[in-house]
């Protein structure tokens, strides 16, 4: 039987891969997330991806294993999670008004078969002119404070958004659920029907 396993302890992640309405396990991968010297944004979320999809490979045979990770890009540098109300409040402000660019990795393997994909998928969020009180409003009613960026755009975050441009809004909220389903289509795991084709 083969097992799903979801190299995270995010609730958001977790929340995703639920729509699939597959069985499934929450794994903690082991990973140091600091990013390389001179690394691009995009060369973080796959090299870390893939980190934390292997770090499980060999404590699950005959099982496809999903890694992944995001960041935030705001005026050419990476945004991580703010982790204090100050940090939160100084990168919506800082985020008001423009672009920020999002690049979430995602990485796949099938322990049996040794198949792996590694690909990423940008998406780009266009923020409101936002007020001090709205911002302060946000923090306080949603304490954003484990998301890059400083919001939740699944819940209230949506409200700050002027425009989203992607493909998939659950690659926004954290996994790309549109590729997932084609990467694991093609590795002999057809999530609608739940059974190996």
């Amino acid at each position: 039987m083969t097992r799903i396993i979801l190299a995270s302890t995010s609730a958001s992640r977790k929340k995703i891969l639920t729509k699939f309405g597959i069985p499934f396990e929450c794994v903690a991968p082991v990973c140091d997330e600091t990013p390389l010297p001179n690394e691009s944004a995009v060369e973080l979320v796959l090299r870390l991806s893939k980190i934390k999809a292997s770090s499980l490979v060999a404590h699950y045979p005959d099982s496809i294993i999903i890694g992944s990770d995001q960041v935030g890009v705001l005026d050419g540098k990476i945004i991580g999670k703010p982790l204090t109300v100050e940090r939160a409040r100084q990168q919506l402000i800082k985020s008001s008004g423009k672009t920020v660019h999002f690049y979430t990795g995602l990485t796949v393997i099938n322990t049996q078969t040794e198949q792996q994909i590694t690909l990423y998928e940008p998406f780009d969020v266009v923020f409101r002119k936002l007020s001090p009180e709205e911002i302060d409003a946000y923090i306080a009613k949603e304490q954003p404070l484990q998301c890059a960026g400083s919001f939740k755009c699944d819940e209230l975050g949506i409200t700050l958004f002027e425009e989203l441009k992607g493909d998939d809004i659950n690659t926004l909220v954290g996994l790309p659920l549109l590729r997932l389903n084609k990467i694991m289509i093609e590795m002999g795991y057809n999530p609608l029907l739940n059974q190996l084709p």
